[in-house]
């Protein structure tokens, strides 16, 4: 079987920002919530989907921003999005998918979990991790857990992660560090570009197995010194940063057996009155199995 792990709040951002606007008929902006339903029922729809969880950022916030104040937030996010987050959760729990909703942790924690809970189980061939989220790229081992990113068709498996990064899986918590993220708020160390990243970490793996001093580097790379200087004094901000992008694998997460995961169907009694309630009845017909 393949599991399939699904980023719910960048699901819900792609169809926020690629599908077209809509109203319901009490006049709210539904066109994320109708994209999403789409979306997640043509992955139900497809041949090799059977076990299949959700995972959403109920808040934004989380244990990371208590550690570093520049960490991402919701500010900023388009109140019509922001007003779309609680119908994704029922878009998705209509459609009869196991939903994480998180609040302490992040939506991509959850998912690490699951890749770390499931990978071996018995019967599970591939883990998928619906994302193009470069954060999940660390969960990816061998063929068996994999980025998927669904709007390209693209899947990473541990070659091509290092082919798209420089670095192995286990190492992109230690390029983010270095080079930064901004899209959590994560601001890198000064000179720290990805080309001398990925080529000092392809040698030494960890940023804490960098040498302060070039000098001791077996690694050429240009503005070497520099770089070392530039690490040495922040130390501890990088090991901070390294920590805000690890991503947790200990999520309190409900289902304990994979075959909880299992798609049994739509559940009528909620997606038809959701649908009304959407504009989007059209939906009802594509359902190819109800639970009974």
């Amino acid at each position: 079987m393949r599991v399939h792990l699904v980023d719910g709040t960048y699901e819900l951002f792609r169809s926020f920002y690629g599908a077209p606007s809509a109203t319901a008929p009490d006049g709210r902006e539904v066109g994320a919530a109708r994209g999403l339903m789409r979306s997640m029922l043509a992955l139900l729809e497809e041949d090799q989907t059977s076990h299949v969880a959700v995972a959403f950022d109920h808040v934004i916030e989380s244990f990371r921003n208590q550690l570093f104040e520049g960490y991402k937030t919701g500010d900023g996010i388009d109140p019509d999005l922001w007003a779309q987050f609680p119908l994704a959760e029922a878009v998705c729990e209509a459609l009869g998918m196991v939903v994480w909703p998180m609040v302490e942790f992040e939506a991509d924690d959850a998912l690490a979990t699951g890749a770390a809970r499931w990978a071996d189980a018995q019967g599970v061939e591939q883990v998928l991790l619906c994302s193009p989220d470069k954060d999940l790229g660390q969960c990816v081992r061998g063929d068996r857990v994999v980025l998927f990113d669904r709007r390209r068709g693209e899947v990473y498996d541990d070659a091509g992660i290092r082919e798209k990064f420089g670095v192995a899986p286990a190492s992109i918590p230690d390029l983010l560090a270095l080079v930064g993220d901004s899209a959590d708020g994560i601001p890198g160390i000064p000179r720290w570009g990805m080309k001398s990243t990925s080529k000092v970490l392809e040698v030494y793996g960890h940023l804490d197995a960098i040498p302060d001093d070039a000098a001791d580097w077996s690694v050429k790379v240009r503005g070497a010194k520099g770089l070392a200087e530039q690490l040495a004094d922040a130390r501890a901000d990088a090991e901070l940063y390294r920590t805000l992008a690890m991503l947790r694998t200990d999520v309190p997460l409900p289902e304990t057996e994979v075959e909880a995961l299992r798609w049994r169907g739509a559940r009528r009694e909620l997606l038809e009155p959701l649908c009304a309630a959407l504009g989007e009845r059209r939906v009802i017909d594509r359902v190819s199995l109800w639970q009974s």
